[in-house]
This record gives structure tokens, C-alpha cells and sequence, in this order.
């Protein structure tokens, strides 16, 4: 894997974790609600103006294009396992953003998805 083609993917990986977390930011903002035909206008345009979850969305936007890039110069059996890196991304900042339990039986299972990222890199 050429360094240009490792950054484009570790940009779109970043991106992606970004649009969880602020998805995830902007929800917690907006607090727990149930779509009915009732609230779908109100709750709709308090989703949408969120500045988290407008973020988040435009990261989803820019991850996308920078993917596409990254698989035109990467075979897709060893890009797609790459965005795992997300899942310990987010499990790391969702502990100190959010205040998310980081236990050991987590930590095993991120440690194994480092193990395989690493492996599936290497082949």
C-alpha cells in the first residue's frame, strides 16, 4: 500500500469516527425522542439545524468522496476491514467525550481489532 493510498484511507476512517461522534454529540443535544406524524416537522428541523449532527453529516459528506479515492487505489478486501480503526477510535474519545465505559472485556475486543487491522494491512 502506497503512503498516499494509507493516508486517504486513515482520512476516511477519521472522517467516519468524526460523523459518529458528532452524530452522537448533536443527539445528546436534541435528547431522546420517537418519530410520529405528529412531531416528525418539529423534531425533523431540531435534528437538522443541530450544528453537531450538521458536522457530522459533512464529515459523512468529505468521507465518502476521500473513500472513493482511497478505492480506486486500494484493493477493497483490505480497505473495508480498515475501518475498523473507527471503532477504537470511538471507543477512546467516546470515553473522554461522553463519559462511555471503557471496560476490560472492551478493551480485549479493541485489542483484537488492532490485531487484525495490523494483520490484514500486512498481507
Amino acid at each position: 500500500m502506497t503512503p498516499i493510498a494509507f493516508l486517504l484511507i486513515l482520512t476516511g476512517v477519521l472522517l467516519n469516527a468524526a460523523a459518529q461522534l458528532l452524530l452522537k454529540a448533536g443527539t445528546n443535544v436534541v435528547g431522546h425522542f420517537d418519530f410520529h406524524l405528529s412531531n416528525l416537522i418539529p423534531v425533523g428541523m431540531k435534528i437538522a439545524f443541530q450544528p453537531f449532527i450538521m458536522g457530522g453529516m459533512a464529515c459523512y459528506a468529505v468521507s465518502l468522496v476521500v473513500w472513493i479515492m482511497a478505492l480506486s487505489r486500494v484493493p477493497v478486501s483490505i480497505a473495508y476491514p480498515m475501518l475498523s480503526i473507527g471503532y477504537v477510535v470511538n471507543a477512546f474519545v467516546a470515553h473522554y467525550w461522553f463519559g462511555e465505559a471503557l471496560v476490560a472485556q472492551k478493551l480485549l475486543g479493541i485489542g483484537f481489532i488492532v490485531v487484525g487491522v495490523v494483520l490484514v494491512a500486512r498481507s
